[in-house]
C-alpha cells in the first residue's frame, strides 16, 4: 500500500530542479541589484542585441495587469497556490519530461514570488531588444517559459504514445 504523500523519483527530481532554479534566479537578481547596481544604473549596454536593463515588473506577465498594494499579495498568494498545486501534481510523476516541465514552472513561479514579496514587483534584467524582442525578463521567467514548452511537448509525446499503443496489432 502506498501512502498518498509518497513521492516518486521523478517527483523528487522536479523538486530539486525547482529549488535549483530558485537559487540561480535569486543569485542572478542579487548580482544585478547589489553587484552591478543595475537599479541605479538603469541599463548596461553589452552588445547590439543584448543589454542588462532594470525593470521592476509589478504586473503578471509582460507587465500586464499591473498591481499595487493588495494586488501584490493576491498575485503572490495565487503564484504560491499554483506552485503548491504543481508540487502535488508532480509527486507521482513517472515521466522525465513531465517532471522537468513542472519543476521548471514551480521554480520560476516561486523565484518571482520571492521578488514580489521582497520588492513589490519582479526584478527583470535580460534585455534582447536588439533582436526586436520587446520584453525584459529574468531566469525565473525563462524557466516558466521552458517549462510550459516542455509540458506541451510531454503532452504531445504522451498522446502519441497512447495512440500508438491503442492501435490493434497488425497481422
Amino acid at each position: 500500500m502506498t501512502d498518498r504523500f509518497d513521492v516518486t523519483r521523478e517527483g523528487w527530481k522536479a523538486y530539486a530542479l525547482a529549488l535549483t532554479i530558485i537559487v540561480i534566479d535569486q543569485i542572478t537578481k542579487a548580482w544585478m541589484l547589489y553587484g552591478l547596481h543595475i537599479r541605479e544604473r538603469g541599463r548596461i549596454e553589452l552588445s547590439p542585441i543584448f543589454d542588462l536593463t532594470f525593470v521592476l515588473n509589478r504586473g503578471v506577465s509582460f507587465g500586464l495587469f499591473t498591481s499595487e498594494g493588495a494586488g501584490r499579495w493576491v498575485l503572490s498568494l495565487f503564484s504560491i497556490a499554483v506552485a503548491i498545486g504543481l508540487a502535488w501534481w508532480v509527486r507521482r510523476a513517472d515521466r522525465p519530461l513531465f517532471s522537468l516541465a513542472v519543476g521548471s514552472i514551480m521554480g520560476g513561479a516561486l523565484g518571482n514570488v520571492i521578488d514580489r514579496i521582497r520588492f513589490g514587483g519582479v526584478v527583470d534584467f535580460l534585455d534582447f531588444s536588439g533582436l526586436m524582442f520587446p520584453w525584459v525578463f529574468n531566469v525565473a521567467d525563462s524557466a516558466i517559459t521552458v517549462g510550459v514548452l516542455l509540458l506541451l511537448a510531454d503532452g504531445f509525446v504522451s498522446e502519441r504514445r497512447n495512440r500508438v499503443g491503442a492501435q490493434p496489432a497488425k497481422e
